[in-house]
């Protein structure tokens, strides 16, 4: 069990009620299958990206009922059964199969991106576990694929801790980390995921410099000696405290030409990085690069992608999805007993049946066009494709450990692989159509 014990609570009541209800009527047992799936991307998306399943099988290995969660459950006076159902709760660990798509997979309206079977009873309670991780970590995740195609190679640094909350800002380094990103400021995102840290000092620490009868660029420059003396000469200094071109100089004077970098954190940007880049040559440090940060998004870093800018520092915008803090995900009972059942409500309809997909390209390696169909019964295809539906539990065991590694380069080989168009940050279809092939 990780550090944080049981992850049984973290669901809604009426995942219980409906666990009582079920053994009350014994309905529990049947077999069923639960679908994972976003009927649309969001608004202005192209594509997203799938995160959150490490986390999930992570999660999934400590959803038991301990003591304290059952003294939680116990109390809940309006649960009929309820002595049945923590009977049930107590020696409950998921025995069924999990399926889906890896880590790092693109998916589009319709992918189904996980599948869960097994009984009516267990499956159903890890409905709002499955979806709390999900549909975080693929907007944060698909938010900073955009970003990184927007950088057009350059390294992009998450630093969004201080603006989310501290656990789901362990969630968001991971999920970023895997869209691509080359690295955290949140430590515990390095001892828990191994992403590398990076960060050096907020203007805070220059500004403690102050000395009575002396003037700002004494300030900045005792304060730029003690970091170049404390990190080395690689390091990268914040140069905005006061005013840039004096923040160049003095950073220069202070660490030589030999400075790793200089951080802009506010004001024009693009003019800022210009004017830096020109100062920095001039005074010999050609090598010295520039990092720039504040209140970035994939459309303020793609409109500075012509100007001398060698890595961006995102915070706000990646953490909360770029404006969508959700992948809008469901998770659906689509089979019961071998059984097809779909949900026909308007504008919320589901398709029923336990499904897998496949991706097809051309020749070149571009996709064209996803095909879910029915999980027993793969279609034939004469175009080049790839199974994207991988199992990840069996009878309650899991398989293989998640690789962070492995996500990241997904992620890299589905954007390369997307038509041009589906690279556009402006509003537009999905890149590619979902289509369904019917039951034989």
């Amino acid at each position: 069990m990780n550090q944080a014990g049981s992850t049984a609570l973290l669901t809604d009541k009426y995942e219980l009620t409906m666990l009582s209800a079920a053994l009350r009527d014994g309905t529990a047992g049947r077999r069923t299958t639960f679908e994972l799936f976003a009927r649309r991307l969001p608004d202005g998306r192209r594509y997203g990206v799938l995160a959150g399943i490490g986390r999930f099988l992570e999660a999934l290995s400590d959803f038991v009922f301990d003591d304290a969660a059952l003294a939680t459950v116990a109390g809940f006076a309006d649960v009929a059964n309820l002595d049945a159902t923590c009977d049930f709760l107590r020696g409950f660990r998921f025995g069924g199969d999990i399926d889906g798509y890896a880590e790092g997979e693109l998916y589009f309206p319709g992918s189904p991106v996980l599948s869960v079977t097994g009984t009516f009873a267990e499956c159903v309670l890890l409905e709002t576990l499955a979806l709390s991780i999900f549909n975080h970590d693929t907007a944060v995740a698909s938010a900073a694929a955009r970003m990184v195609s927007a950088a057009a190679g350059r390294p992009l640094i998450e630093m969004g801790s201080r603006r989310t909350h501290e656990q789901a800002a362990v969630a968001a380094a991971r999920a970023a980390y895997i869209a691509g990103f080359a690295g955290t400021s949140n430590l515990e995102a390095l001892r828990r995921f191994g992403i590398p840290a990076l960060g050096t000092s907020a203007h805070a620490f220059t500004m403690l410099h102050t000395q009575a009868g002396s003037g700002t660029d004494d300030w900045e420059q005792a304060a730029f000696r003690a970091q170049v003396a404390a990190l080395g000469v690689s390091t990268t200094l914040l140069v905005d405290t006061y005013d840039v071109q004096r923040g160049v100089a003095n950073a220069i004077a202070a660490a030589g030409t030999g400075l790793g970098a200089v951080r802009i954190d506010s004001g024009d940007l693009g003019v800022l990085a210009r004017q830096a880049r020109d100062q920095l040559d001039a005074l010999g440090a050609t090598a010295t690069r520039i990092v720039v940060s504040g209140d970035l998004d994939e459309y303020s870093i793609a409109a500075l992608r012509a100007e001398p800018v060698d890595t961006y520092g995102v915070g706000t915008s990646v953490v909360t999805g770029s404006g969508s803090p959700t992948a809008s995900m469901v998770y659906k009972l689509v089979e019961v007993d071998g059984l097809a059942v779909q949900k026909r409500s308007l504008r919320k309809e589901s398709h029923g049946g336990r499904k897998a997909a496949l991706r097809l390209s051309r020749p070149s390696g571009t996709v064209v066009e996803e095909l879910v169909y029915p999980a027993a019964q793969p279609p034939e295809v004469a175009e080049p494709s790839r199974v994207l539906t991988v199992p990840f539990v069996r009878g309650g065991q899991l398989l293989a450990q998640t690789d962070l590694e492995a996500a990241r380069g997904l992620v890299a080989e589905g954007l390369h692989s997307l038509p041009w168009e589906g690279l556009a940050l402006s509003h537009g279809e999905p890149a590619i159509p979902t289509r369904a092939v019917p039951l034989r």
